[in-house]
């Protein structure tokens, strides 16, 4: 496989995590665009791999922690939980993207890293 130039890393990486917000129009499921990203793109590039990889396990994570507030919903404290993690969510996939598409890594807080 031909490697990615260095514009082309950015931009790789930028998509693998504002390809979640494509993956949320699909019935929600975020962790498709990222995940499309490292299967395509991740063999070209360690650079987007290690971004894909991080926003395919924030996107998974937000997936389980978005479940559980619905069971919470039961007890109320569900219908807080929900949009503070829909700001939340959408905040911290910009700025991972912005990281990325500065060149730079980004650990997105608070995620189960389950794909290596």
């Amino acid at each position: 496989m031909v490697p990615l130039a260095p514009d082309q890393e950015r931009t790789w990486g930028l998509l693998a995590h504002l390809s979640a917000f494509a993956g949320s129009l699909v019935g929600g499921l975020t962790p498709l665009g990222p995940l499309v990203v490292m299967l395509t793109m991740g063999e070209r590039s360690a650079f987007v791999r290690r971004h894909a990889v991080e926003a395919l396990n924030f996107n998974i994570s937000f997936l389980i922690y978005l479940v559980v507030s619905l069971v919470l919903v039961i007890l109320l404290v569900g219908f807080l939980l929900i949009p503070l993690l829909a700001i939340a969510w959408v905040v911290l996939v910009i700025v991972a993207a912005v990281k990325a598409n500065q060149g730079e890594d980004y650990r997105y807080p608070l995620t189960i890293r389950m794909v290596r």
